[in-house]
């Protein structure tokens, strides 16, 4: 610290930054700025350095209005959008195409007790079917394997009709809709299916 520059007994704000500057220092800490305004003598600094500090003061207040904003959002924002709603993975709908020969599966885990309701609609080829077996987990590893496993539902080959599933136990749950025209046919069917979770509230009783 130049010998030439006085010590101050009061507290400053640098002219360049706008940080504050201790009273035993003659330079900005953090830039290096010499020559801080101390406190009481703003209204005799240079006009350009009172605009300056004027808007990093602005900037400052800005900065903590923002925070204080973005924490409150945060704290809030879980409070007034409530619990998050987890759609089950059965309760859906949607339109699919199963090529011949193929299957496409919705599953998920089914309560005991609780049952799965809905229904399935061949939208094209007009004329055709699609089939619809349930596996549990078991039964489904079996099938993926290319084994001929017992099922827990099976429904034949149909163009449209109700869906219902009861589960005697909880387990993971494998509906599993065929398309039963064998791969040579080349017919590729479309299909409208929509499923609902329902739970059995008598269980409950």
């Amino acid at each position: 610290m130049p010998e030439s520059v006085p010590l101050s007994t009061t507290w400053g704000e640098c002219a360049f930054c706008g940080n504050a500057v201790p009273p035993t220092s003659a330079a900005c800490p953090i830039c290096g700025a010499g020559e801080p305004v101390r406190a009481g003598t703003i209204s005799r600094a240079p006009r350009r350095v009172q605009r300056r500090l004027k808007l990093l003061g602005a900037f400052r207040v800005l900065i903590v209005v923002g925070v204080v904003a973005a924490l409150a959002f945060l704290v809030i924002q879980p409070v007034l959008s409530g619990p998050p709603v987890l759609t089950d993975p059965l309760t859906t709908s949607g339109t699919y195409t199963i090529g011949a020969g193929n299957s496409t599966v919705l599953a998920g885990e089914v309560s005991g007790e609780d049952f799965i309701t809905g229904n399935l609609s061949v939208i094209a080829p007009v004329g055709t079917a699609i089939g619809l077996t349930v596996y549990n987990t078991t039964e489904y590893t079996q099938f993926l394997a290319g084994d001929n496993p017992q099922n827990q539902s099976s429904y034949s080959p149909r163009n449209s009709g109700p869906i219902t599933f009861a589960a005697d136990y909880t387990d993971t749950y494998y509906f599993v809709f065929s398309n039963p025209y064998p791969t040579t046919s080349g017919i590729t069917v479309t299909v409208y299916i929509a499923t609902q979770y329902q739970t059995n509230v008598n269980s409950f009783a």
